[in-house]
């Protein structure tokens, strides 16, 4: 019993419905900070020591702005699946640069957040890892499609509620 129940809440439409909110307003609000101030963000990803430098500073301009972007498409429901894959990719990639600098023993911030981050560690690798379950859990249970098949004047719908209702 206690299986089922939690096998239903996990395969739940509504718990997907929910995460796709909160890991959406995560990376609005992740983006926030590094959107007008592309050359502090430029600099805090500098200092992993993993981009190449002339990657720097385009990828300092489009990857807040990616976050944005999916964040936004993850509330509206608006292109969820593409935009949790895109979500998905960017925590591994954060998860392995930040695992590759706590190897190398750097002292440095995550510039995550806003110009000064919080140090990396442990936290951050687990917060990362928990958003990726999440992003999992959306990409494998959202049905919450409002721009999906005519969103909610959805043709098929209206035809069998019509048809319903006649009988």
């Amino acid at each position: 019993m206690i299986r089922s129940f939690l096998k239903a809440i996990i395969t739940s439409q509504y718990l997907a419905f929910v995460l796709r909110i909160f890991v959406g307003s995560f990376f609005l609000y992740a983006s926030m900070s590094k959107i007008p101030y592309p050359a502090q963000f430029a600099e805090a990803v500098a200092n992993y020591r993993l981009v190449p430098y002339w990657l720097l500073n385009v990828g300092a301009v489009l990857l807040p702005w990616i976050e944005f972007v999916s964040g936004l498409f993850l509330i509206m429901g608006f292109m969820s699946r593409a935009s949790v894959i895109l979500i998905g990719l960017m925590l591994i990639m954060f998860d392995v640069m930040v695992l590759i600098n706590m190897y190398w023993g750097a002292p440095i911030t995550c510039g995550c957040y806003d110009t000064v981050g919080e140090p990396i560690g442990w936290r951050k690798i687990t917060e990362n890892a928990v958003m990726l379950i999440f992003v999992v859990q959306i990409y494998f249970f959202d049905r919450f499609l409002i721009f999906r098949r005519g969103g909610l004047t959805d043709p098929a719908r209206i035809k069998v509620a019509s048809s319903a209702a006649r009988r």
